[in-house]
């Protein structure tokens, strides 16, 4: 009897490596063909690996917890007579599975080429260049902030907006004093010119019935931004509030340092295996598709109906919508065969027999365990083997054979009370269908006005498999066959 090596398999079409969680046979073990051998663990869930060779389990070289790449020797399977040294010697050692490492701390300093904070305004006065502002808390208040600089060229001056709180350069010349905060000026007794800023003068000044003196403008825009004219100092003549005092007061309110809030700003989570692979799958799924997407409306008034008398049989499965999709999709693909189809670089396969995949959402990710030869089953067989699928893909059980080889694709969100919405193809597959919601609406037909339910559902095609027209003729028959529901019984 030749001896027969155990390798990993390709348990996904996604698949590069896989992790062996346990194995369920030991060395010396007698091993029959179609014995579960070990359970491992891929991107997408733990499958059972079964042995393709009989005799006794001889070297395991693989252990449990180690990861090994498709294609690479995991066990020997031989007779105990048979020398197996040279096969052993050949299998690469196993690999531990990667750790997730914490991320480097971050230097205290680091040297760029960028300032650490925008240039500002530069005078054209060489002696103020060569001056830097003071530092803060020098002289005055030690929260003020800088003064403008003003530029001195031929021609008229430019002169930086003045931040809220801070005094102009007196006649619009540049000088030291322009460089230093206002409070360190102002104690420097630099004289100013000019309009003087809300900061500089007292309390507005009330009138004799004690209401605020404000010029109407103003009153009309601290009313817009929701300021107190009580707070606000005026700088016009005899204190009166002018506008520019009311946009002062804005700025300094938005300016304000925002609340500490205790606590980290954000984490980074490393990424599970399978949101992984969704990572890196999604992009190959998106941008080389071309996808163009088909969307009706369908009335499930009868289908409804029908489903609510299937479930009060008494001995029988439940019946979801999505089971009344699985049967109504495969009986459509039969008379549509284009769209039970996958491109294939220079040809286009065509399935005669309907394999669907029905879209499972994780806590970690998105599977799509595979539902074969529904086009031959029940509307009961669909049920009660669709949720025993969901239940097993949900708890990491799934088969090999289930996890790969859909032709095409459901993607049900309805239960999340989504409207609808479209989903993105799963390659090799020509075509994938999202489902919306069963809403109560207002619908108007022969009798007038009244309540029905609808459910909308998007087809999205791979362009290079279909054209609109095949996938529109197809959402037309599938419409019809859930509009009138019967036929799903037969």
């Amino acid at each position: 009897m030749a001896v027969t090596k155990v390798v990993m398999p390709k348990l996904s079409e996604a698949m590069e490596s896989g992790k062996i969680i346990k194995w369920l046979k030991k060395e010396g073990d007698r091993v029959a063909g179609g014995d579960i051998l070990a359970e491992v663990e891929t991107d997408k869930a733990d499958v059972e690996m079964e042995a393709f060779g009989a005799g006794v389990l001889r070297k395991i070289l693989v252990p449990a917890g180690s990861q090994a790449p498709v294609g690479a020797l995991i066990a020997v399977i031989a007779e105990t007579d048979e020398d197996i040294a040279s096969v052993v010697a050949s299998a690469p050692p196993p690999t531990a599975p990667a750790q997730a490492q914490p991320p480097a701390p971050k230097p205290a300093a680091m040297t760029s080429d960028r300032p650490a904070v925008p240039p500002q305004p530069r005078s054209e006065d060489f002696t103020t260049r060569e001056k830097s502002p003071a530092a803060p808390g020098a002289a005055g208040r030690s929260d003020a902030p800088d003064a403008p600089r003003t530029a001195v060229a031929p021609g008229p001056a430019r002169t930086s907006a003045p931040p809220a709180g801070a005094a102009a350069p007196a006649g619009g010349a540049t000088s030291a004093a322009a460089a230093t905060p206002a409070g360190a000026r102002a104690a420097a007794g630099a004289p100013t010119a000019g309009p003087e800023s809300s900061a500089a003068r007292g309390p507005a000044a009330a009138g004799p019935t004690g209401r605020v003196k404000a010029s109407p403008l103003a009153k009309k825009v601290a009313a817009q931004s929701g300021v107190d004219l009580h707070v606000v100092h005026g700088s016009g003549p005899g204190g009166r509030i002018v506008r520019r005092d009311v946009e002062a007061a804005v700025t300094t309110a938005a300016a304000a340092p925002a609340p500490a809030v205790s606590g980290a700003e954000y984490e980074d989570r490393p990424l599970t295996p399978m949101r992984a692979a969704i990572a890196k799958r999604m992009p190959l799924a998106k941008a080389p598709v071309p996808h163009f997407y088909l969307t009706t409306e369908i009335a499930m008034d009868r289908a409804w109906e029908l489903r609510e008398e299937l479930n009060a049989l008494e001995g029988q499965p439940k019946i979801s919508v999505t089971d009344m999709l699985v049967r109504a999709c495969a009986m459509t693909l039969l008379q549509h065969p284009g769209v039970n189809a996958s491109f294939q670089g220079d040809s286009i396969r065509v399935y005669h027999r309907a394999h669907i995949g029905l879209a499972v959402a994780l806590d970690d990710g998105l599977i799509t365990p595979v539902l074969r030869d529904a086009q031959d089953k029940s509307l009961a067989r669909i049920a009660t083997e669709g949720r025993d699928l969901v239940e097993r893909a949900r708890a990491r059980k799934l088969r090999a054979n289930e996890l790969s080889g859909a032709t095409f694709s459901i993607s049900n969100l309805g239960m999340f009370d989504v409207a609808e919405f479209s989903a993105i193809i799963n390659p090799p597959e020509g075509a994938i269908i999202a489902v919306g919601a069963v809403r109560r609406v207002p619908v108007v037909d022969d009798q007038g006005l009244g309540v029905g339910r609808r459910m909308s559902m998007t087809l999205s095609c791979d362009h290079r498999v279909m054209d609109g027209a095949m996938g529109a003729r197809f959402l037309q028959d599938l419409k019809r066959l859930l509009e009138a529901p019967l036929r799903l019984l037969l």
